[in-house]
């Protein structure tokens, strides 16, 4: 039997306790109502994109032809051809507002997204070598792009580490970092031949155009260890975002759990990058998004992942509609949408007079 009653609830919180099997926890309504919403509108984008093109299919007819049910040839259409695109996106949607979630919490950071501390550009410098210069070792570009984020996640760590690090120092020499892969992203694209610039290039700006099932099957994979992994260590976020001192006493192994929150969203970054290319500003505006809808003090992983999603599926929807007769990377649209929000942390950021 509940027990909750005996716990007084506070505004917007429903504490629980169950004797059997003996859980507790609270329950915050708004948080389930914003992820229930933001699965709803996700699911409803994802639809949508996979309508759209030279063959028109209603809505109607996309839900039955995900059920494997339907018109031949529409099923052929929705599932083969424009499913990997719009699973793609949902998924590196997922992967980049996680990310950018656990970065946020892990610094207490607003911008301590993996895009502004280096990660993605890292990645896309190992994945631009890979193909211009063809030191890829057999390698595909989910490989190369996690060895490039480790890579630089290792070297900003170490680097801001010396003598204590804040979260402003680790964005700092992040971004120092990160103007460092750009540099060497830009000698191997004007060192490349033609048509293997054109295609790092193309992959660079953020892409969506022409994803297949075997980059689906990759990335799915790779989330289905990740994702769980960062849900399972949403305690030691809630302890780090009371500072470190705090969290030791709470019993928080402080340098274990940084570490481990680290790796999981280089992982994460690093395999949606792979995918899908650097697309920006996802990791960064999506979990400040999903904060200010759910109302929490550090951004909730689930919403941040579906807000992700639901940004990269509607960008993706821009890009495609936008221009007549031409499709957009959606990298470039996020970017629109992005550089606001960076510009509102940022003036929000001075006002405050943080240092992290």
């Amino acid at each position: 039997m509940s027990s909750a009653s005996r716990i007084p609830a506070s505004a917007g919180r429903l504490p629980f306790r169950l004797a059997a099997p003996p859980v507790s926890g609270i329950l915050r309504p708004r948080l389930i109502a914003v992820c229930a919403g933001l699965a709803v509108a996700v699911f409803l984008l994802f639809c949508w994109g996979v309508s759209i093109g030279d063959y028109h299919v209603g809505l109607t007819s996309v839900v039955k032809a995900l059920a494997g049910s339907g018109d031949p040839g529409t099923v052929l259409v929705v599932r083969e051809l424009r499913l990997p695109r719009a699973l793609t996106g949902l998924l590196v949607g997922i992967a980049f507002g996680i990310s950018g979630a656990l970065y946020q919490t892990m610094t207490r950071n607003p911008l301590a997204s993996p895009d502004m501390i280096g990660l993605t550009e890292g990645a896309g410098t190992a994945v631009v070598a890979g193909i211009v210069l063809g030191w890829d070792g057999g390698l595909g570009t989910q490989a190369l792009g996690l060895s490039g984020a480790l890579a630089t996640a290792v070297l900003v760590y170490l680097l801001a580490m010396k003598n204590g690090a804040t979260g402003y120092r680790i964005i700092l020499v992040g971004i120092g970092v990160s103007w460092m892969c750009t540099s060497a992203t830009d000698y191997l694209l004007a060192r490349g031949q033609r048509f293997e610039a054109q295609a790092a290039l193309g992959w660079l700006v953020g892409n969506l155009n022409g994803r297949t099932w075997g980059q689906v099957s990759m990335l799915a994979t790779a989330m289905a260890v990740l994702v769980p992994l960062a849900l399972g260590m949403s305690r030691w976020m809630r302890t780090l975002q009371l500072g470190d001192d705090v969290a030791a006493g709470l019993g928080t192994p402080v340098r274990s759990a940084r570490l481990a929150l680290m790796l999981v969203g280089v992982a994460l970054i690093a395999f949606g990058t792979a995918a899908a290319g650097p697309v920006a500003f996802v990791a960064l505006a999506a979990p400040q998004i999903a904060q200010r809808l759910a109302g929490t003090a550090y951004p909730p992983l689930v919403a941040s992942g579906l807000t992700g999603a639901l940004v990269v599926l509607g960008s993706d929807l821009i890009a495609r509609e936008a221009i007549p007769g031409t499709e957009l990377p959606v990298g470039i649209v996020t970017g629109v949408i992005g550089a606001p929000v960076l510009l509102w942390l940022l003036i929000r950021a001075n006002r405050a007079g943080s240092g992290g």
